[in-house]
Order: structure tokens, then C-alpha cells, then sequence
């Protein structure tokens, strides 16, 4: 029918953790919501059915299947949505279904006293699937079927439609998975080729980054810029603010774009502030001044213009090398944030990237700097430009204070993986928040849901040709084109 090409981070970042994109040829369209996964272990299930009603006429018997569904909160409200399907088997009023590893998580939400709905249908190659009756049930009442031998009378308007049997039924738990992945790298996200996973409850005290983002917390991003003479003459090719004339981007940035475009996915405004620091003007040295001609930009673009008009507003570049200022405006504008949001019931939490050529030229100052506004709701990101000895740099990243709050990472290793940079970069913010929150005792909000009238709805994309290639057994087992094969659930 079509198709649409969602990023996890980006669903993740916006409000409701909610994203839409529309299908081609007005085909409809698509709406994505990320939930958090957390192992609640698995139930091992083998059912049969017993002289089920025939819904396909006199000359054929119904290919049966079975899913499950249960109650989700959607986009109009309480809805029940597919949480497990099983293959068909073909012309059997006796179908012998296959036993199954069934997460937990994604069939009940990890709570084995869910409310589930068991539905068996006659499969159909046009997609209507006829209903051959339903039975309503828990994961705790088929191992309860199990113990007991009985079995499921399957009901159809009310009347009997034959008997399901269940053979195997058994729980086993799963370990405390908390969110590695996003945890260890907020740009590179995988999930499973499976159905959205199911909300589950997160233990009073153990919160997670993922709890505060889908609470709606919001990340503000703050950029400073080096533009000590250091950098040399940025009108002469191959220093390292030279604006290439054909497009191509300096190391400055591409690091604002790599970054900038992970960190933007997870504010809602998209408005950033761009600061300077180690210019002249009006022949007096600035350790803090704005760049371009608003207090805040739109979107990483927004930065980028910023960048470049500052070089047009006749500035000196000059020195020394000072973050100190850079650093407590950021801290400020952090909590300034933060307490506004609380007072509306929200969260905010805010990081500063510095962008710089050399070392700063106190780094015992500096360190003191950042000790003295470690309590704020603040991640320093520290990326080093060019062929400069940054050893007293990695000093501050491992040395300053009890409480790590900054990250230093050299350009040059990563210039050629824009996911390696981000990676690098952004690997310990998701640890900070959490402990900035839980240190202030502050709990993530509820996760937010949002109406569909607020959902911004992307525009059609390009529509890929899929054929599926049904096997023997009537399993959709993949599908060709595009760059390889892709599963498809059973349907």
C-alpha cells in the first residue's frame, strides 16, 4: 500500500514521541509511536484447536490463525491493538499450531493479569481475515488452562465454534534491561523487526532518560564558538574556518551539523542560542558575545547562517582562549530554564557544545568553573578542532570535580564517522540527565500523549516496490527489493 521512512531518535524527540508521515498517491497515513522496551521475559506457547466451525462454504476448510490483542492507549483514545500473530494452517479444522516464544513485554506489557482477547481467524490471500470466534483470557489464565487440561470454548456471536487447546504455557522472567542503547549513544537507536513494544511501569526511583524524554523533557542546546586568532585567517583556504565558495563544509561545520542535528531532535522549538568567545571588537576582547543578529536561531540551518554571518560583523580575531564566561552564561540560561518549566509542570535540560582550537589558557580556572556550576541541569561537550595539543583538554573531561558533567572529544579521530562523532559525543548525556533529576529528587513526568490534530504530518516520500514471497507453509518470509531482504510478521 505504501511506505514511509521514520528515525527512531527523531520519533523519540518529538512531543508525544509521536511522529506522522504521508504515503504516496494519497494512500493515507502513517503514524509511529515509540515506546520503551524493557525485558519482562518470555511465555513459551503451543495451542491446538478442536472441530472448529468451517467458515469457507462446502468444498474447502478454513486456514486458521490466531492473534492476540489487548487495550493500548492510541491516537483517539483507548484502542486494541495486535500484540502477537501466529502462521495459518491450511485447510485443518484441527489446527496443530507451532509452539512460540511470545515476549512478554510486547504481549501484555510484562502484566500477566492483562486483559487479553484471543481471536482465531480464517486466513484469506486478500487480507479480510474472517473471524471464527474469540476467547477473553490473561497469560496467567492459559497457564491456568494448562494445569487444568481444559479447554478455551471458542464463541462466535454466542454460540460454540469448537475448543481451544492449550498444551504448553510457560512463563519465564527476563533480566532489568534499561535503555543501553540510548544510554550509550543517543544517535544510533535499533529496535527489533517486530510490533511496537508495549508500555510498561518503571520502579519509583529507577528512572531512566528515556522516562524524562518521553515525559516530555525537553534538551536545549547551547553552541560556542572559537574564533581566536589561532584558527587563522579565515579568508585563506586551509585554515579551519575557511568558507569553502563550492559548499563544502569546514571541520567547525560539520561538527555543528553532526551533532547539532541529533541534539535539535529533542527540542520542540528548535531555537538555539549561538554565542562566540575570543574575538575582538572595538578593540576589546570578548569571552562571550552572540553570534548573527537574533538571541536564539532556527534549527541547526539556523546556527550554520549564524556561524557564517559573524564573520561580516567586524570582528578581530584575537585571544586568549577562555571558556569560563561561555561556561556560566549556559549554566545560568540552564537553570533559568528549568525553573521555568517547573513551574508549568515541564522539564528542561540543556547542553552546551564548545567548539575550539587549542587548549583554554587556564585550565585550573576552568576546572573551578565547572565545579561551581556542577548542580545545574547542564552537559558540557567540548570537540576539538584541528592538529592542537589537547592533552590538557582530556585533563578537564576526566579531572573536574565529584560530579562529571563534561565530555571532550577530538575532531580529527572521528572527521570521517559522522556517527562515530555523535557516538563519542553524546554517549554520557543520557547518564547526566538522569542524575541531575534523580539528584534533585525530581521524577519524570507522565508520558506524554498527544491528540492527532497536534501531530505535524510529514510530506509523501518516494514508494518502494515490495513483493512478498509467501512460503510453503502460507509464511510471509520476505520481501524482494530495495537493498536485501526485509522479514514480514506472519499475516
Amino acid at each position: 500500500m505504501g511506505s514511509a521512512v521514520f528515525e527512531i531518535g527523531s520519533v523519540l524527540g518529538s512531543k508525544g514521541s509521536t511522529k506522522a508521515k504521508r504515503m504516496q498517491g494519497g494512500k493515507g497515513t502513517l503514524f509511529l509511536r515509540v515506546e520503551k522496551a524493557k525485558s519482562c521475559g518470555t511465555l513459551k506457547l503451543k495451542m491446538s484447536g478442536v472441530k472448529l466451525t468451517n467458515t469457507d462454504g462446502m468444498f474447502s476448510k478454513s486456514d486458521p490463525f490466531y492473534e492476540f490483542i489487548k487495550k493500548d492507549y492510541g491516537l483517539r483514545g483507548t484502542e486494541w491493538n495486535v500484540t502477537h500473530r501466529s502462521s495459518y494452517v491450511k485447510n485443518d479444522l484441527n489446527p496443530n499450531w507451532a509452539m512460540e516464544d511470545i515476549d512478554l513485554a510486547l504481549l501484555c506489557g510484562g502484566n500477566l493479569d492483562e486483559r487479553l482477547v484471543l481471536n482465531i481467524y480464517d486466513h484469506e490471500k486478500s487480507g479480510t481475515h474472517e473471524l471464527m470466534g474469540e476467547i477473553e483470557t490473561t497469560v496467567n489464565g492459559l497457564v491456568a488452562a494448562k494445569q487444568s487440561g481444559k479447554g478455551f470454548p471458542l464463541k462466535r456471536k454466542g454460540k460454540n465454534k469448537g475448543t481451544i487447546i492449550v498444551h504448553t504455557a510457560e512463563v519465564s522472567s527476563g533480566g532489568n534491561d534499561e535503555d543501553s542503547a540510548l544510554a550509550k549513544s543517543m544517535s544510533n537507536v535499533h529496535i527489533a523487526p517486530t510490533a511496537p513494544p508495549m508500555r510498561s511501569v518503571t520502579p519509583a526511583g529507577n528512572h531512566t532518560f528515556t522516562d524524562y524524554i518521553r515525559g516530555g523533557c525537553e534538551i536545549n542546546l547551547n553552541v560556542a564558538i572559537d574564533f581566536t586568532g589561532s584558527n587563522g585567517d579565515p579568508r585563506k583556504p586551509g585554515t579551519l574556518h575557511y568558507i569553502h565558495p563550492d559548499g563544502q563544509l569546514n571541520d567547525y561545520q560539520q561538527a555543528i551539523k553532526s551533532i547539532g542535528t541529533v541534539l535539535a531532535k529533542y527540542d520542540h522549538d528548535k531555537k538555539f542560542p549561538v554565542v562566540g568567545f575570543g574575538a575582538k571588537f572595538g578593540g576589546t576582547v570578548r569571552h562571550c558575545f552572540q553570534c548573527g543578529p537574533q538571541e536564539e536561531v532556527e534549527g541547526v540551518d539556523g546556527i550554520l547562517d549564524a556561524y557564517r554571518k559573524t564573520f561580516s560583523s567586524g570582528l578581530v580575531m584575537s585571544g586568549p582562549t577562555v571558556f569560563t564566561e561561555v561556561i556560566q552564561t549556559a549554566a545560568a540560561r540552564a537553570n533559568s530554564s528549568q525553573e521555568e518549566a517547573m513551574k508549568e509542570g515541564k522539564q528542561k535540560y540543556s547542553v552546551l557544545l564548545i567548539l575550539t582550537d587549542g587548549a583554554v589558557s587556564d585550565v585550573q580556572a576552568t576546572a573551578r568553573c565547572i565545579d561551581a556550576i556542577d548542580a545545574a541541569p547542564l552537559s558540557i561537550v567540548i570537540v576539538g578542532i584541528g592538529q592542537a595539543d589537547f592533552s590538557s583538554m582530556q585533563f578537564l573531561d576526566d579531572k573536574a570535580g565529584d560530579i562529571d558533567i563534561s565530555q571532550f572529544v577530538e575532531f580529527d579521530k572521528h572527521k570521517n564517522r559522522s556517527d562515530g562523532l555523535t557516538s563519542a559525543t553524546l554517549d554520557e548525556i543520557p547518564s547526566q540527565l538522569e542524575r541531575y533529576f534523580l539528584s534533585h529528587k525530581i521524577a519524570p513526568n507522565p508520558p506524554v500523549n498527544v491528540g492527532e490534530e497536534e501531530i505535524n504530518v510529514a510530506p509523501e516520500e518516494e514508494e518502494f516496490d515490495l513483493t512478498i514471497d509467501f512460503g510453503d507453509g502460507g509464511d510471509p518470509v520476505g520481501v524482494s527489493g530495495g537493498n536485501g531482504g526485509v522479514y514480514v510478521p506472519p499475516y
